[in-house]
Order: structure tokens, then C-alpha cells, then sequence
């Protein structure tokens, strides 16, 4: 089993990054792999609702990174979401990342486990906890918790290892991940069969 922890922050050993580090080492050590996915510094495009990838493969005609992590997601169990708070806000970059990957791509990541963790310094963090956790709610997805919302408070590198509540949250959440991977696989070892889903209804409310 593995989970896919990606960083939206464009510091790529930023404070966003050791948060996520914290979460990775309490998978592994429940026997989990593990792969920090960066997305850097680089800018991402956003979505520009050109339906390209409804008729290539579930690639985006923006050929970035992006479409190297849509290529990942068939294969990975478990997804996590990291990001500094930006005007108490997901940081650009994620924001544009993830509206293009759960376009394209998240018929790959349905029925998968996905959690949200946020760094800022001071506020803003809950509402931008929220603003990532509607994209799994809208895509099957289930949202695996901690003992406290997934937030660690830090102004640099340095200062994260004070946030010792904040670490607690992060390592907690990745024995709740692991849990949570390791009870679906049981279930599909026993026949439990996946969530059988009616065919999708759109309306409008327009008259």
C-alpha cells in the first residue's frame, strides 16, 4: 500500500514539507509506503474546462506536473494534501493543481482515503483546511481525521519543532491513515465489493 503526500508549498524543504515528513514517518512505521510528490515553485495553470482529458486518457492538455501525478494515482491507495495558508487560503499553486488533477483524474482517486494538512503561522488555517476538504467530499473520497484539525503553526523550519500539539496532530493522522488503508484491504480480502454508484445526475437550477 502506498500514500501519495503532496507538497503546496514552493518551498521544497519548507516547514510544509516537515509537517508532511512527520505524517510519512508514522505511515512507514505501520508499513506504508510513502512518496513526497513536490510541486515546487513553477507555475501552474488552472483549469481551463477544455474537456481535453475526457478523450486522452485522463491526461490534461497542459502537459505539467500535473499530468505526472495523474499518472501516480491508479497506483496509490491513499492521498495526502499539504499546504501553507495563503490569506487563509490554499496556496495558488495547490488550488490550480488540484482543480486540473480532480478533473482529469479523480475517477482515479475515488472510493480512496485523502486527508488535508495546513501550516500558516498564526490564523487562517481552518478555513483552509475546509477549502481542501470539499474536493474529496465531492469525489467519493473518504477523509481520514486526527486528534485535532490537521494544522501545525510555524513561522519558518526552525519554530515548527515547538508546535509539539501540531506534530502530535500530524503523526496521529498517520496512524489513522494507515488504519483506515489496512481496513480496506481487509475488506477486500473477505469480498466486501467497493460502493456500487447510481450513474450521475446533473441539474441546473435555472427556470
Amino acid at each position: 500500500m502506498k500514500v501519495l503526500l503532496v507538497n503546496g508549498s514552493p518551498h521544497i524543504k519548507g516547514s510544509t514539507y516537515i509537517a508532511l515528513t512527520e505524517v510519512a514517518k508514522s505511515l512507514e512505521a505501520q508499513g506504508i509506503e510513502t512518496e513526497i510528490f513536490q510541486l515546487g515553485a513553477n507555475a501552474i495553470a488552472g483549469c481551463i474546462g477544455c474537456h481535453y482529458c475526457r478523450t486522452h486518457d485522463k491526461q490534461c492538455v497542459v502537459d505539467d506536473i500535473v499530468n505526472d501525478f495523474n499518472t501516480k494515482t491508479a497506483a496509490t491507495d491513499g492521498f495526502i494534501f499539504g499546504t501553507p495558508v495563503h490569506y487563509a487560503a490554499a496556496s495558488g499553486a495547490l488550488t490550480s493543481f488540484m482543480d486540473r488533477a480532480f478533473y482529469s483524474a479523480g475517477s482515479l482517486m475515488a472510493n480512496k482515503p485523502a486527508a488535508t494538512i495546513v501550516v500558516c503561522r498564526r490564523g487562517g488555517a481552518s478555513a483552509a483546511f475546509d477549502q481542501i476538504n470539499k474536493y474529496y467530499t465531492i469525489n467519493n473520497m473518504l477523509i481520514v481525521g486526527s486528534n485535532y484539525w490537521n494544522s501545525v503553526h510555524a513561522l519558518n523550519t526552525e519554530a515548527i519543532a515547538k508546535d509539539e500539539e501540531g506534530l502530535q496532530t500530524m503523526r496521529t493522522l498517520g496512524v489513522n491513515m494507515a488504519w483506515i488503508l489496512k481496513c480496506i484491504e481487509a475488506g477486500k480480502r473477505t469480498g466486501i465489493p467497493m460502493p456500487q454508484r447510481e450513474n450521475k445526475i446533473a441539474t441546473i437550477f435555472a427556470r
